[in-house]
Protein backbone atom coordinates (compact mmCIF):
# COMPACT_ATOMS: atom_id res chain seq x y z
CA UNK A 1 0.00 0.00 0.00
CA UNK A 2 2.87 2.47 0.54
CA UNK A 3 4.20 2.20 -2.93
CA UNK A 4 0.73 3.73 -3.85
CA UNK A 5 1.75 7.44 -2.52
CA UNK A 6 4.37 7.36 -4.99
CA UNK A 7 1.90 6.84 -7.81
CA UNK A 8 0.27 10.10 -7.68
CA UNK A 9 3.42 12.39 -7.41
CA UNK A 10 4.93 10.41 -10.56
CA UNK A 11 2.61 10.63 -12.34
CA UNK A 12 2.23 14.58 -11.98
CA UNK A 13 5.72 14.84 -12.78
CA UNK A 14 5.65 12.88 -16.33
CA UNK A 15 2.06 14.79 -17.24
CA UNK A 16 3.49 18.03 -16.00
CA UNK A 17 6.24 17.25 -18.39
CA UNK A 18 4.15 16.12 -22.02
CA UNK A 19 1.71 19.35 -21.00
CA UNK A 20 5.06 21.83 -20.89
CA UNK A 21 5.88 20.16 -24.18
CA UNK A 22 2.83 20.43 -25.46
CA UNK A 23 2.85 24.02 -24.53
CA UNK A 24 6.06 25.14 -26.10
CA UNK A 25 4.50 23.96 -29.17
CA UNK A 26 1.68 26.22 -29.21
CA UNK A 27 1.82 28.80 -31.87
CA UNK A 28 2.26 32.45 -31.50
CA UNK A 29 -0.53 34.88 -30.57
CA UNK A 30 -1.44 37.09 -33.50
CA UNK A 31 -2.78 39.72 -31.55
CA UNK A 32 -1.03 40.93 -28.58
CA UNK A 33 2.27 39.52 -26.81
CA UNK A 34 3.03 36.40 -29.10
CA UNK A 35 4.05 34.45 -26.20
CA UNK A 36 1.18 35.47 -23.57
CA UNK A 37 -1.39 32.51 -24.50
CA UNK A 38 1.63 30.53 -23.26
CA UNK A 39 2.83 31.93 -20.21
CA UNK A 40 -0.06 31.09 -17.52
CA UNK A 41 -0.36 27.47 -18.63
CA UNK A 42 3.58 27.24 -18.66
CA UNK A 43 3.63 28.62 -15.00
CA UNK A 44 0.66 26.15 -14.12
CA UNK A 45 2.54 23.67 -15.53
CA UNK A 46 6.23 24.12 -13.80
CA UNK A 47 4.29 24.87 -10.27
CA UNK A 48 2.96 21.18 -10.84
CA UNK A 49 6.24 19.55 -11.61
CA UNK A 50 7.80 21.26 -8.51
CA UNK A 51 5.04 20.80 -6.29
CA UNK A 52 5.05 16.86 -7.39
CA UNK A 53 8.97 16.72 -7.09
CA UNK A 54 8.99 18.18 -3.41
CA UNK A 55 6.02 15.54 -2.51
CA UNK A 56 8.11 12.80 -3.99
CA UNK A 57 10.88 13.70 -1.83
CA UNK A 58 8.76 14.38 1.32
CA UNK A 59 7.33 10.58 0.53
CA UNK A 60 11.07 9.52 0.17
CA UNK A 61 12.08 10.44 2.90
CA UNK A 62 9.53 9.40 5.38
CA UNK A 63 10.27 5.89 3.68
CA UNK A 64 13.89 6.14 3.49
CA UNK A 65 14.49 3.43 5.97
CA UNK A 66 12.70 1.12 4.52
CA UNK A 67 13.54 1.59 1.01
CA UNK A 68 11.58 -1.38 0.02
CA UNK A 69 8.77 0.63 -1.61
CA UNK A 70 10.59 2.24 -4.34
CA UNK A 71 11.70 -1.06 -5.24
CA UNK A 72 8.43 -2.59 -5.26
CA UNK A 73 7.08 0.01 -7.22
CA UNK A 74 9.49 -0.66 -10.26
CA UNK A 75 9.23 -4.23 -9.40
CA UNK A 76 6.00 -5.13 -8.75
CA UNK A 77 2.53 -4.69 -11.34
CA UNK A 78 1.82 -1.12 -10.02
CA UNK A 79 4.88 0.71 -12.50
CA UNK A 80 3.59 -1.55 -15.10
CA UNK A 81 0.04 -0.62 -15.26
CA UNK A 82 0.73 3.10 -14.62
CA UNK A 83 3.10 2.95 -17.97
CA UNK A 84 0.32 1.16 -19.91
CA UNK A 85 -2.61 3.21 -19.14
CA UNK A 86 -0.58 6.20 -20.00
CA UNK A 87 0.74 4.55 -23.44
CA UNK A 88 -3.14 4.09 -23.78
CA UNK A 89 -4.22 7.60 -23.25
CA UNK A 90 -1.42 9.14 -25.42
CA UNK A 91 -2.68 6.71 -28.51
CA UNK A 92 -6.17 7.77 -27.68
CA UNK A 93 -4.76 11.43 -28.22
CA UNK A 94 -2.89 10.62 -31.22
CA UNK A 95 -6.23 8.93 -33.38
CA UNK A 96 -8.84 10.99 -31.75
CA UNK A 97 -9.16 13.93 -34.96
CA UNK A 98 -8.73 10.58 -37.28
CA UNK A 99 -11.23 8.25 -36.12
CA UNK A 100 -13.49 10.90 -34.46
CA UNK A 101 -14.94 11.05 -30.72
CA UNK A 102 -17.38 8.57 -30.88
CA UNK A 103 -15.01 5.81 -32.43
CA UNK A 104 -11.88 6.85 -30.27
CA UNK A 105 -13.60 6.68 -27.54
CA UNK A 106 -15.77 3.67 -27.83
CA UNK A 107 -11.84 1.90 -28.54
CA UNK A 108 -10.26 3.79 -25.90
CA UNK A 109 -12.60 2.93 -22.89
CA UNK A 110 -13.05 -1.04 -24.62
CA UNK A 111 -9.23 -1.32 -24.18
CA UNK A 112 -8.95 0.32 -20.91
CA UNK A 113 -11.55 -1.32 -19.25
CA UNK A 114 -10.83 -4.89 -20.80
CA UNK A 115 -6.84 -4.01 -19.34
CA UNK A 116 -8.01 -3.31 -15.86
CA UNK A 117 -10.89 -5.63 -15.44
CA UNK A 118 -10.15 -8.58 -17.67
CA UNK A 119 -11.79 -10.43 -20.13
CA UNK A 120 -14.01 -12.35 -17.42
CA UNK A 121 -16.08 -9.13 -16.79
CA UNK A 122 -16.68 -8.34 -20.87
CA UNK A 123 -20.54 -7.46 -20.54
CA UNK A 124 -19.97 -5.00 -17.71
CA UNK A 125 -16.64 -3.66 -19.93
CA UNK A 126 -18.90 -2.87 -22.71
CA UNK A 127 -21.82 -1.51 -21.29
CA UNK A 128 -19.73 1.15 -19.61
CA UNK A 129 -17.95 1.65 -22.62
CA UNK A 130 -21.04 1.97 -24.92
CA UNK A 131 -23.11 3.77 -22.48
CA UNK A 132 -20.43 6.33 -21.55
CA UNK A 133 -19.62 7.36 -24.92
CA UNK A 134 -23.18 7.80 -26.92
CA UNK A 135 -24.47 9.61 -23.51
CA UNK A 136 -21.43 12.14 -24.00
CA UNK A 137 -21.20 12.23 -27.37
CA UNK A 138 -25.18 12.69 -27.22
CA UNK A 139 -25.15 15.53 -24.27
CA UNK A 140 -22.77 17.03 -26.20
CA UNK A 141 -23.50 17.04 -29.85
CA UNK A 142 -27.11 17.17 -29.15
CA UNK A 143 -27.77 18.70 -25.53
CA UNK A 144 -25.50 21.49 -26.11
CA UNK A 145 -24.93 21.74 -29.56
CA UNK A 146 -21.47 21.63 -29.66
CA UNK A 147 -19.29 19.97 -32.61
CA UNK A 148 -17.36 16.96 -31.66
CA UNK A 149 -14.29 15.72 -34.30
Amino acid sequence: MKTVRYTLPIFFIVASIIYGVLIIQLPPATLGMPSGPKQFPLFVCIGIFIFAVIDLMNIHKENLKDNEDLALLTKGNSFKIIVIIIGICIIYTMVFEWLGYLLATVLFLAGLLFYLNGFKKWLMNMIVTLVVSFSTWYGFTQLLQISLP
